[in-house]
């Protein structure tokens, strides 16, 4: 078994759900570090459930700048090692937000196999789906060009989500089911949704698992600018001249989105095999916006409120107006 790392992608300004937090809190704190459940925020959350898979001293969570301005996103980030936050100058979408922690780990763990996970999904069934990402590290330590993005069986034809469209279902040496994705779909209207849903299209996750060198591999062919804006990035992690070398790397860069401009181009296919790994049986959703977010609130009042639930403790939540 290779040595397993993990990105934690926490440096969104969560703009979308900004006016509920205000409603909610009172001020701006990104959705990331806001406890919506009574059981920790959404960060913490997202650290509790890597920690299952992966030891904490190799899990780095990205951050922006500007959340150093909120007290309360201190307080959450004091609990982790230096190392182990790496914060950006500023948002630059999520290419430059995945590449700048790879850096970091290819000085220390060159070799990893690294899984990445969103810091603003809600996932109840925490063990199975850690069990799902266990699988896709296999697949991926078995297969150097393999990048596996778990994709969630839909409940409903969520218009609002992306789309994988998975090819024919194979077996691979590791014992998983996974299948090549033919095709990515991004928030369609709902009358594609519905149409993707009865074809056995899954909602694209963004959790992902696939070798630190095939990652860096695949920035540096499908966005040679971003990578080369950073390769001083990497000479200079871990010294003097780190943060400064950092801000240099992030003037006048473009931003680039690491799904829509490297993922879901057709030459990425050129470079790793992109795989998705079926997750059937977890209760998954990505907070995003304030409808979504109110629905799984109540959806989980309702069931915290069965009575097998209340006897084994769980206090119900309260149902939001």
């Amino acid at each position: 078994m290779m040595t397993r790392c993990g990105v934690i992608l926490a440096a969104g300004e969560g703009q979308r759900l900004q006016p509920f937090v205000r409603q909610w809190r009172g001020d701006d704190l990104p959705k990331q570090y806001v406890d919506f459940t009574g059981a920790d925020s959404l960060l913490v959350q997202a650290w509790r459930r890597a920690e299952r898979l992966i030891p904490a001293e190799r899990l780095l969570t990205v951050v922006n700048r500007s959340h150093l301005a909120h007290r309360e996103a201190c307080r959450q980030l004091a609990v982790r090692a230096m190392w182990n936050v790496v914060v950006q100058p500023e948002n630059k979408e999520t290419g430059a937000g995945l590449l700048l922690p790879l850096l970091h780990l290819s000085r220390r763990h060159p070799d990893a196999v690294v899984a990445v996970f969103p810091s603003d999904h809600f996932i109840r069934e925490e063990a199975l789906f850690m069990g799902h990402v266990d699988l896709a590290c296999r697949v991926a330590e078995r297969e150097p060009t393999g990048l596996i993005l778990l994709g969630m069986e839909p409940r409903t034809p969520e218009p609002d989500y992306g789309y994988l469209v998975p090819g024919r279902r194979s077996e691979d040496g590791a014992g998983t089911c996974v299948r090549r994705i033919l095709r990515f779909v991004e928030k369609p209207a709902r009358a594609s949704a519905e149409q993707l849903v009865r074809q056995g299209a899954l909602w694209n996750t963004f959790v992902m698992v696939a070798r630190l060198t095939l990652l860096l591999e695949l920035i540096r062919w499908m966005a040679p600018g971003l990578y080369a804006a950073f390769e001083p990035v990497r000479e200079a992690v871990g010294t003097a001249g780190e943060r400064d070398t950092t801000e240099r790397a992030y003037r006048g860069l473009e931003p680039v989105n690491f799904s829509s401009h490297i993922l879901q181009r057709e030459e990425a296919h050129r470079v790793a095999r992109l795989l998705v790994l079926p997750v059937r049986g977890v209760t998954w959703s990505d907070w995003g916006s304030a409808p979504r977010l109110l629905a799984d609130l109540r959806r989980m009042d309702r069931w915290r409120r069965r009575p097998r639930e209340r006897a084994n403790g769980h206090a119900p939540l309260p149902v939001m107006t």
